[in-house]
């Protein structure tokens, strides 16, 4: 092969990406723009902070204090970065932010995640309700494994109690969107960022046969995790940017049927316990959570899952359809 076909591949495989790169940019803005912003109107109007309340008891019967309901509250409805910003304003224990963390990374931005997984084959109510199903049962888990002096110092935080936010007054309105719109902007110039790029390097992978190579040396991993080996590379790449910016590579391979719903939903049960291994964790091990628990639990759940999912495939032979409720 000379090194003008060389060429010539290669930036016929980047002229293959625009495409899917922009359709799952407008997808996932979609998405991501209207949640923030109906988060954002809950937090301001105490709404969030009221539906917190309601989840008190459920988090003593995991150790927790009352008030750690609202982390996990934040998770559920956006992202890692908000629970710990909530972590932040709470004195607690590193036992009980362990405890934490594990249910925040198996349980977060259930929104937008599971909408990506609507579109890769699976029930959305499903997802949402097999994660915090998940993650109520490794806090219910840790709570009784680790032992209770682990970390009982508590880590310095904001000594305030829990109380409501301020009421909000009209002339705060105009600033609180100014914040708000920077913020997503940030956020917009990132997933522009992340998707093209991961756009690009799957097709130019795919032009030089090196996906296929890679499915065969990450087969074996994925067969032991009870996964197809065709989904090595989207594992790879779920576990170091994320689940919500690589659906490109997710979504575009169901259209394209070069993974099957069948496949796409399998994968799902497993990437929506565990993924993120990178980032997730290193901001959490950053508050001083241990690597190990930050990342052991949720990948046993994941492989757990996952073989529960296909026994229950071979017992009730079901049939799967994309976008189901």
């Amino acid at each position: 092969m000379d090194q003008k076909s060389v060429i010539h591949r290669f930036f016929s495989a980047l002229g293959k990406a625009w495409k899917p790169s922009l359709q799952t940019i407008h997808f996932l803005l979609s998405v991501m723009i209207p949640v923030s912003l109906a988060v954002l109107a809950l937090d301001k109007t105490g709404l969030l902070f009221v539906a917190s309340r309601l989840l008190d008891p459920l988090m003593h019967i995991l150790g927790l204090p009352g008030e750690s309901s609202l982390v996990f509250l934040s998770a559920l409805l956006l992202n890692i970065y908000s629970a710990i910003a909530v972590i932040g304003t709470l004195q607690l224990s590193l036992r009980e932010i362990t405890i934490l963390a594990v249910m925040c990374l198996i349980a977060h931005n259930l929104i937008v995640e599971s909408t990506v997984m609507r579109k890769t084959g699976s029930s959305a109510t499903k997802m949402v309700f097999l994660r915090i199903f998940t993650a109520l049962v490794a806090a219910f888990l840790l709570n009784y494994i680790l032992p209770a002096g682990f970390g009982a110092s508590k880590i310095p935080g904001v000594a305030a109690s829990f109380t409501p936010p301020p009421p909000l007054h009209l002339q705060d309105i105009p600033l609180i969107l100014e914040t708000w719109a920077l913020q997503m902007g940030k956020l917009i110039i990132k997933i522009v960022i992340l998707v093209s790029v991961l756009m690009a390097v799957q097709k130019v992978m795919e032009e030089f046969g090196l996906l296929e190579l890679l499915g065969k040396i990450t087969g074996p991993f994925m067969r032991l995790l009870g996964l197809p080996p065709s989904t090595g590379f989207l594992w790879i790449v779920a576990n170091i940017i994320g689940l919500a910016y690589g659906s490109a590579i997710m979504i575009e391979r169901v259209e394209t049927g070069k993974l099957s719903l069948s496949e796409g939903d399998l994968f799902n049960h497993h990437v929506g316990i565990s993924h993120s291994l990178l980032e997730d964790t290193l901001l959490f091990m950053a508050i001083g959570v241990p690597l190990f628990w930050a990342v052991v639990p949720r990948f046993i759940l994941a492989i757990i899952v996952v073989w529960l999912e296909r026994g229950r495939r071979i017992l009730f032979r079901k049939s799967f359809q994309v976008g189901t409720l």
